[in-house]
């Protein structure tokens, strides 16, 4: 799966800044502490992604905990940027600084094994026993850190933004599923994150508008049915049109094929768990599709949850069966 025109990558196989696996015995203090912080993770997991908690269940033992570790991190983060700071009545400034320290923070324990922030030493833990080098955590909090400055994206800084926001989210993930992934495996995630992310700006169109983020520029062949220049600040209001909702839809589906091809190279026992992930939001594309461009400044596009639970049966029955959708 990939998008290799991401800028300012760097390339996930990459082992430099690897943090350093410390001591972590059953049944010892920091072993007890370690299972707590991933409890906690799977708390703050649980009360917000249903989707994300079905596919999960799908995932070998061995690396459920990890993941769940991995995106309870990413959650924290969101909600510095994308809202629940600001009505704790945190100004910009303070966000940004909440912002960084806790990318501090993170980096600390990557390299201590401890954090008395039980979300950050889940995911420093899982950092560090599954190799999850610096190198892929850094673009993910300069994402973030854009956030914090909205305004409409030029499709350079949207690459880049979807590499830090989502593809390295893959390749953490990928460094857990397996512990030196190949460069297929690595295009694989990358597409997978890549795919995610743009369905979600999709179907957050209306909400991105009320913070005044422009996630989806439209370039100027496809805008040509009203001037021939690309409006990406309309985009940022909310103003999506049929063409480019289709170029978003296009881009999105090339990289759920390359994802597809991608699980194929996965361990047997996650397959199930990135299949219902894929089948999930290969779904909400679905619903986008029929949804007409001017009513996705106004609703929220969602998958019922009995479909969700069906799709999650036929990843089963794909992945673990062999049967084909």
């Amino acid at each position: 799966m990939t998008n290799p025109s991401g800028a300012g990558t760097s390339p996930a196989s990459s082992h430099a800044a690897r943090p350093t696996p410390g001591p972590l015995v059953a049944g010892s203090d920091l072993g007890r502490y370690t299972d707590a912080s991933r409890a906690a993770a799977g708390r703050v997991i649980a009360a917000y992604s249903t989707s994300f908690g079905l596919a999960c269940t799908l995932l070998g033992r061995r690396v459920r905990e990890h993941i769940r570790s991995v995106y309870a991190l990413v959650r924290i983060a969101d909600e510095i940027v994308d809202g629940t700071a600001e009505q704790a009545g945190l100004d910009a400034e303070a966000r940004a600084g909440a912002l960084r320290a806790l990318e501090a923070e993170t980096y600390e324990a990557m390299t201590t094994g401890f954090s008395t922030n039980l979300v950050v030493h889940a995911f420093a833990a899982t950092a560090r026993e599954c190799g999850i080098p610096r190198d892929v955590v850094e673009p993910f909090f300069a994402s973030m850190a854009m956030d914090l400055s909205p305004g409409p994206l030029d499709d350079a800084q949207q690459r880049t933004y979807v590499y830090g926001s989502a593809e390295v989210v893959g390749l953490m993930c990928l460094h857990v599923f397996v512990p030196r992934p190949t460069p297929e495996q690595v295009a694989g995630a990358r597409a997978l994150g890549a795919a995610f992310q743009n369905v979600n700006f999709l179907r957050d169109l209306a909400q991105d508008a009320t913070l005044g983020r422009g996630y989806l520029p439209v370039p100027a062949e496809v805008d040509r049915e009203r001037d021939g220049v690309a409006h990406p600040g309309d985009v940022g209001a909310g103003a999506l049109d049929e063409a480019g909702k289709a170029y978003w839809l296009g881009r999105i589906r090339a990289d759920l094929t390359a994802a597809d091809t991608g699980i194929a190279l996965l361990p047997r026992d996650v397959r199930g768990g990135v299949r219902a992930a894929w089948l999930l939001f290969s779904a909400l594309a679905d619903r986008i599709e029929a949804t007409p461009a001017a009513d996705l400044a106004r609703t929220r596009v969602r998958v019922p949850h009995h479909v969700k639970a069906g799709l999650v049966v036929r990843a089963l029955l794909r992945e673990r069966g062999g049967s084909r959708p």
